[in-house]
């Protein structure tokens, strides 16, 4: 850091982060398994993307990104559950960092369930 602006700047980054994950009660919410096993299977990254691609998006108002402890089923993690106010939670399993997208378009945007990333489809 050089100067007092600079060191604003990475606040305002930091608190932009942090409203993203702040409860709405109105939001779809994301909820992402962080206990041990979510993290030791790759959690940490999809948390990343789901925090970048829904700021990326303009939806910080409207999709809350939680983390959560264990959801008790560990064989599948990373473990993402989405809950949107009206319709059934959807678990998705097995999550990858790249699979973020097409969840917030397909599932939070567009309101159609990825099903062949979901816990249903893995237990087939």
């Amino acid at each position: 850091m050089k100067s007092l602006a600079e060191l604003q700047a990475i606040r305002d980054r930091a608190r932009a982060n942090v409203t993203l994950r702040k409860e709405n009660p109105n939001a779809a919410r994301v909820l992402v398994g962080m206990a041990t096993c979510g993290i030791a299977a790759g959690a940490r990254p999809v948390l990343n993307a789901f925090v970048e691609e829904i700021a990326k998006r303009g939806l910080s108002e409207d999709i809350t990104v939680t983390q959560t402890g264990c959801i008790g089923i560990c064989q599948f993690e990373p473990v993402v559950e989405v809950e949107i106010p009206g319709q059934d939670k959807v678990t998705y399993v097995k999550v990858a960092p790249e699979m973020v997208p097409k969840i917030v378009n397909d599932h939070l945007v567009n309101r159609n369930v990825v099903t062949e990333y979901t816990i249903g489809a893995m237990t087939k």
